[in-house]
């Protein structure tokens, strides 16, 4: 049975509702701090078929159990006391995300690439409404002042080159907004990692931003494949290639380093949650995240020239 804690931060309104997975809702609010506990649902006779359902399921068959309000300085030192020495890893996601199931992905995600002690989830109002996205995308922007002051207390707190930072989807190009902000403010700023995960992000805008904030970070990179469904749309609807979709001219990103999945099975229908799904992905996240390892250190990783490396397959995906 799956059960897991972690801390969050939140820039949503607290309601009044008794279910857990509502406790906070999509609209605007000052931060807050709080903890996530999340389990497996009691399927009774019915728990056998769990382990043999597709594993882009989990989500479904996991429920928040408790949301338990905390002081951000009672959120910083659970992570001193938890993370093993380590600085914290910090996460934030995308678009199409309500309270309740951006806690239950958190929970995979923590799980699939190893956090556990050191995990910390930045949750903006996001609407979790598909339809939404402008709405959500106006939200994110809102949010990229206080997801800089995160970025800058946590290293305060724990010291140059402890903080890793990860970004998913529109989460992802929060981060780099927010370390534009966070850079120009502290020039001294200086985290571990920074990891774009299929980061709905102008290419272009991207290498615009990119020197202004390549200091402020020991490494960053940026996952990236084909096929992903959600990034295809998004590049129609701005009418620019997204920097999590492959196949691009990726060269001129000095210092960061490219992963391109496009070999891996799908991991789930969108092509966009292999970060949540895949086990080769979060193997891989897992060695540069925990083990400090670089591309070119990371087994199963080929050069493909300059700064783009290519997963391979595993023999079991």
């Amino acid at each position: 049975m799956l059960a897991l804690e972690f801390p969050f931060i939140t820039l949503r309104n607290r309601t009044d509702a008794p279910d857990p997975a509502e406790a906070y809702g999509s609209e605007r609010s000052t931060p807050k701090a709080g903890l996530c506990r999340v389990g497996d649902l009691d399927l009774g006779l019915l728990s056998p078929l769990a382990g043999v359902a597709p594993n882009f399921l989990r989500e479904d068959l996991l429920r928040v159990q408790a949301v338990q309000d905390m002081d951000g300085d009672a959120v910083f030192d659970r992570l001193a006391a938890t993370a093993g020495g380590r600085g914290p890893a910090l996460y934030v996601h995308g678009y199409y995300i309500g309270f309740g199931k951006g806690c239950r992905r958190a929970a995979l995600f923590q799980e699939n690439a190893g956090l556990a002690g050191r995990f910390l989830w930045f949750t903006w109002p996001s609407n979790g409404v598909a339809a939404y996205y402008m709405h959500d995308e106006a939200n994110l922007y809102w949010s990229v002042p206080d997801l800089a002051d995160t970025i800058i207390a946590l290293d305060g707190r724990f010291g140059s080159g402890a903080v890793d930072v990860i970004g998913h989807s529109l989460g992802a190009r929060g981060v780099v907004l927010a370390l534009y902000d966070a850079a120009s403010r502290r020039p001294d700023l200086r985290l571990g990692n920074v990891v774009l995960m299929a980061p709905d992000m102008d290419l272009g805008i991207f290498a615009r931003i990119l020197p202004r904030i390549a200091a402020v970070a020991r490494s960053i990179t940026v996952y990236a494949t084909t096929g992903d469904k959600p990034l295809a749309l998004s590049a129609q609807l701005h009418g620019y290639p997204r920097l999590g979709e492959a196949g691009h001219d990726v060269s001129g990103l000095a210092g960061v380093e490219v992963i391109d999945l496009s070999d891996l099975p799908a991991s789930e229908p969108t092509g966009h949650l292999y970060h949540i799904y895949s086990r080769a992905v979060g193997r891989d996240l897992s060695r540069l995240l925990n083990d400090g390892q670089g591309a070119g250190q990371r087994e199963g990783l080929e050069p493909q020239g300059g700064n783009l490396w290519r997963l391979r397959r595993p023999a079991r995906a």
